[in-house]
């Protein structure tokens, strides 16, 4: 198997048969990697506007109506923002370059991971019976989402977002309570939805991160702290499905990196019983 550099090729050979009236899932990039070969992903290179300099010879975030210059801190987001705003497929997704919806119906390979991903039939086929399709729940087990969040990362971040949500769309604030309590939720902002459905969850999510970025006072963050809105996002998706009572599928998640449990699982740990919180990214 090639580099990514060479495995990635030239944007013509993947995106030449792409039907943008049909199904479009945006794999967020911010670097050359690998791209899965079905036609309706759309490989999207994000904070473009941040790196003018970097050319990935693939779609970029930084055309049309776009907030390319904010990826620093709302991350895939401004790949969310930019298929809301400027694609017209019937149906929209989001998904990330390492990190994708793998098949229920196809066996896992050794030799190769991308033959595990989800192809344009099995999503077809899901989409004629739920509204959405989102990754299996992520557990914490002893952790609510709101404690995790406290131990990892400023909390503060959760309670001006319950703050807006109570002064400018209540009718979810019980459902924001529930999430919070819960232990497990979708995670990472990945989904894929009718059109109309993902215009409103959009439509309803970017006001919110709007004002949160306007009440929250970063100056002082690091790069790796600075990127709250996305990760609050993360936790705002469940919000939103719990009020609205969409209809949902729940597809694995296959990395097409090595994850280090053992790391991972450490600073987990580490974070709920010492107060050390997250640095960086795992």
């Amino acid at each position: 198997m090639g580099s990514n550099e060479e495995l990635m090729g030239k944007k013509d050979s993947y995106t030449h048969n792409f039907d943008s009236s049909d199904l479009c899932v945006a794999v967020a990039m911010h670097k050359p990697y690998r791209v899965p070969e079905d036609s309706m992903y759309m490989p999207l290179q994000v904070g473009k506007a941040l790196h003018p300099d970097l050319d990935l010879g693939i779609q970029t975030d930084d055309i049309g109506d776009n907030i390319s210059s904010l990826n620093s801190s709302y991350s895939e987001l401004t790949a969310l923002y930019w298929i809301w705003k400027n694609n017209s497929a019937e149906y929209k997704g989001l998904v990330h370059y390492r990190r994708h919806f793998a098949s229920c119906s196809r066996k896992k390979s050794k030799d190769d991971v991308f033959d595990q991903i989800v192809k344009h039939d099995e999503v077809d086929t899901l989409l004629q019976s739920v509204d959405i399709i989102l990754p299996k729940k992520r557990k914490y087990y002893i952790e609510t989402m709101y404690s995790h969040y406290a131990h990892t990362l400023p909390v503060e971040h959760l309670d001006v977002t319950r703050k807006i949500i109570r002064e400018r769309v209540p009718e979810y604030l019980p459902a924001f309570d529930k999430v919070m309590k819960n232990r497990s939720g979708h995670m990472f902002n990945m989904f894929i939805m009718q059109k109309d459905k993902f215009n409103e969850y959009c439509e309803w999510l970017f006001p919110i991160l709007d004002e949160l970025t306007k009440r929250i006072d970063s100056t002082g963050y690091n790069a790796f702290d600075a990127r709250y809105p996305g990760r609050v996002s993360e936790l705002l998706l469940d919000v939103w499905i719990i009020t609205k009572q969409y209809s949902y599928v729940e597809l694995p998640v296959v990395s097409t990196e090595p994850v280090d449990w053992l790391k991972k699982g450490t600073s987990f740990l580490l974070a709920k019983f010492l107060g050390k919180k997250y640095s960086k990214s795992f």
